[in-house]
């Protein structure tokens, strides 16, 4: 396997590995990563759909990438995904996969002219006061301390990061900060989680640093991401014969080591209470999706909360990678991620309006009719002044093909479940979906003497609490997550964002998808490179912009200097007159 960029290698298609019909595949959970592999097993490495069988302990595929109507409790989404222009697996992948909407184009066309003819942005990125607009105003608001802050981090090595806490690195004049405030509600950061993962994060959007405060840098399904994105993986996948195989836990994989070698020999399976076994040999391939950040969801309803379940429960995915890793330290070490899930779980909620009552609320902070079918708040609205730390979003609705005319969809989430509420004086974990849907609305500025009437009969909520949130963002070091292929394996891979792949950010639909890719062309030696990630961090251009607008466009000249560092900035300023260095600086704004 070997990276690659620009379009020779983007449209090339590989020649059939050799004996990849005297092959088979065994891919564990159906979640994105393990739908991936297998949309590159069948196009890439072109093994027969009959060969490659995906083993599913739900009953339905999808894994994370839910949208689900529960007969008498309602529509939940348990989460949402964003995606950027520049995820190039995911793209590479979704120009092969046929729209189940629009015949003769794919889902790539289908996303593409979506997002051209709706671009997102958002008019409205925070409230404070009871849904008065915060006015954050596109600023990050970071002084200079915190913005060396910032850089500081960007600039230190991986290893110096390891099992260090963003509270270890950053103070106050961060975390205080409108920067602080857009960063953890995007992407679900608390401030004890890993400060590694944040450079990460930092490296890899750096070229969106100016589209974080109005979103302009995000792109949006249509519908749901199970019908936009798992039910056409689904059906391409069935129409070259992929076999599925629905409620059926794997207890374990059995692996013979030899010398410097690694092969999984068995799988071990319950179905229906009973046990079975499949034997393995090195033509046969296992692609294992370890871990999971919806493990142990547990569902409340209108009238009741949803608790928390926070341990590992045999046959779950958390359970068998522990099981896995005992057999080789190769295998990562998944108690870094699993064991404190106090510090990784949060609630998110579905909030189905039922009549229009609601409705003006949420226009006067959006800025835009929620019935339109087109954009609506362009990503989470956060609530400044919440305990809980609310965030909601209205994608483009409706959000279901079957959803009732003149009802919307909201999600909302917020990351501490365990402190009581503003409006409602309990913890979000404890509150029923009524009550979840009082704190929203105290927070809307709905009048308090309308809060519990259109809680109860203008909106049906469901709130769920995943204990396993946010685990990907757990202090760790090299070796938690194992590698893609760890080194040795010769029939068997990790996928998805609990396996370990250079400069990418975990908690994206792009991680899973190349992480997928990674593993088909690995174990089956493709001969195809897989693009790499987008290189904006190498880019000049890119880094002078975002130090730029993180310092809310002000020039470097307009920092506050001691004598000695103007007198230092002013010789380097003359020293460049006249140079294309002075001239790239200008056209950036920078000086």
């Amino acid at each position: 396997m070997y990276y690659s960029s620009g379009n020779y290698e983007a449209f090339a298609r590989p020649e059939k590995p050799e004996e990849v019909e005297h092959k088979s595949a065994y891919l564990i959970g159906s979640g994105l990563a393990s739908l991936s592999a297998a949309c590159f097993l069948v196009r890439d490495a072109q093994m027969p759909g009959s060969h490659i069988h995906v083993i599913e302990k739900a009953s339905i595929p999808g894994g994370a990438l839910d949208g689900d109507e529960f007969s008498g409790i309602g529509y939940v989404m348990r989460g949402g995904r964003e995606m950027d222009n520049h995820f190039e697996c995911m793209w590479d992948l979704f120009r092969s996969i046929p729209s189940i909407e629009t015949e003769g184009i794919s889902i790539l066309d289908e996303y593409y002219w979506l997002n051209k003819k709706d671009p997102n942005y958002s008019l409205c990125r925070a409230t404070v006061n009871c849904g008065e607009d915060a006015h954050t105003d596109k600023k990050f608001n970071l002084s200079d301390k915190a913005s060396m802050e910032i850089m500081k981090l960007f600039m230190t090595q991986d290893d110096k990061l390891d099992n260090v806490k963003m509270t270890e690195i950053f103070d106050e004049e961060v975390f205080s900060s409108d920067f602080w405030l857009y960063w953890r509600t995007m992407f679900a950061f608390k401030d004890d989680q890993s400060a590694l993962e944040m450079k990460r994060y930092m490296q890899r959007y750096i070229h969106h640093i100016g589209g974080l405060p109005d979103f302009t840098a995000l792109r949006f399904t249509k519908y749901n991401q199970y019908e936009s994105m798992v039910l056409p993986m689904v059906e391409y996948l069935k129409s070259y014969g992929v076999q599925f195989h629905y409620d059926t836990k794997v207890m374990n994989v059995m692996f013979d080591m030899e010398g410097v070698k690694k092969k999984a020999k068995r799988i071990i399976l319950e179905k229906d209470n009973k046990t079975s076994n499949i034997d393995l040999t090195e033509d046969d391939f296992v692609f294992y999706t370890n871990g999971s950040n919806v493990e142990n969801s547990t569902y409340g309803s209108q009238i009741k909360a949803s608790g928390m379940d926070g341990e590992i429960h045999e046959g779950g995915t958390f359970d068998l990678w522990r099981k896995i890793a005992k057999q080789d330290t190769a295998f990562g070490h998944p108690d870094k991620f699993c064991m404190d899930p106090e510090d990784s779980c949060w609630v998110s909620a579905t909030v189905n309006t039922l009549d229009e009552k609601i409705l003006p609320y949420i226009q006067k902070i959006c800025k835009r009719d929620p019935l339109s079918g087109g954009v609506v708040t362009g990503g989470i609205v956060s609530v400044k002044d919440s305990s809980w730390l609310l965030s909601w979003t209205i994608n483009r609705q409706p959000q279901y093909k079957n959803q009732p005319k003149g009802q919307v969809l909201v999600w909302l989430y917020g990351m501490f479940s365990d402190v009581s509420g503003d409006y409602v004086k309990k913890a979000m974990r404890d509150c029923t979906g009524i009550e979840i849907c009082e704190e929203w609305l105290y927070h809307m500025g709905v009048p308090a003497d309308q809060i519990e009437e259109l809680a109860t009969n203008s909106a049906n909520t469901i709130p769920v609490m995943m204990p396993f949130a946010s685990a990907y963002f757990q202090p760790r070091e090299a070796g938690d997550r194992p590698a893609v292929v760890p080194e040795g394996c010769v029939n068997f891979a990790f996928i998805g964002n609990f396996s370990e792949t250079p400069r990418d950010t975990v908690f994206t639909t792009e991680y899973s998808i190349r992480t997928a890719m990674e593993a088909v062309y690995t174990l089956l030696n493709v001969d195809r490179g897989v693009p790499e990630v987008w290189g904006s961090v190498y880019d000049i251009r890119d880094l002078l912009n975002s130090t730029v607008q993180l310092r809310d466009d002000k020039k470097i000249t307009e920092m506050k200097l001691d004598m000695k560092q103007k007198i230092a900035l002013k010789e380097i300023l003359k020293k460049i007159e006249g140079t294309e260095v002075e001239k790239l600086l200008v056209e950036h704004h920078v000086i």
